[in-house]
């Protein structure tokens, strides 16, 4: 069977946008993967225990941000902590709701320096999932996590001293949120 030029065009064409159509939808969850597999952009991992207490300490730095939007405060109950390395910490962070009305609103993180973020390990988040505050609730929000004993060998990360952890909240549009 001989296929013309314009059917074997048209093939083609039709190929190439399935192929871009299929590598366009895949690009969010493999860059997600890229960046937790190598810590890009101060990308942490998640995990479910700890290693253990290797004896060695690190500062952590809390930092949070608020988006315009958004009507809340928002703040670490403590600016800096310094944990052990491979032990289980937990920090914890207040958001107040200065709205007349419920809001939703939803955390971004990312850790500094960005090569210490593959090793920054959540076990539990408030940034996994949204968080709903009624007018004026003030919520306590708790952070579980650890430092991978892992960058005590890491030739780029195991001279770091501090690692400053970031969340900025954004608000979550309620016509997404419900669709």
């Amino acid at each position: 069977m001989r296929v013309d030029r314009k059917t074997r065009t048209v093939l083609l064409a039709v190929l190439g946008i399935c192929f871009m159509s299929g590598l366009g939808w895949a690009s969010v969850p493999l860059y997600r993967l890229f960046c937790e597999a190598t810590g890009l952009n101060g990308t942490t991992n998640r995990g479910d225990r700890a290693p253990g207490d290797t004896g060695r300490k690190i500062q952590i730095d809390f930092d949070t941000n608020v988006s315009p939007k958004l009507s809340w405060k928002f703040r670490p109950e403590n600016r800096s902590e310094t944990i052990d390395i491979g032990a289980r910490d937990m920090a914890f962070f207040l958001a107040t709701n200065t709205a007349d009305k419920p809001v939703t609103g939803t955390a971004t993180f990312n850790v500094q320096p960005a090569s210490a973020g593959k090793y920054f390990t959540k076990i539990q988040c408030f940034c996994f999932t949204q968080q709903t505050l009624k007018p004026g609730e003030t919520a306590r929000m708790p952070v579980i996590f650890y430092v991978d004993p892992k960058i005590l060998t890491d030739e780029d990360s195991r001279d770091t001293k501090v690692i400053t952890l970031s969340y900025t909240f954004y608000p979550v549009d309620s016509d997404k949120a419900a669709s």
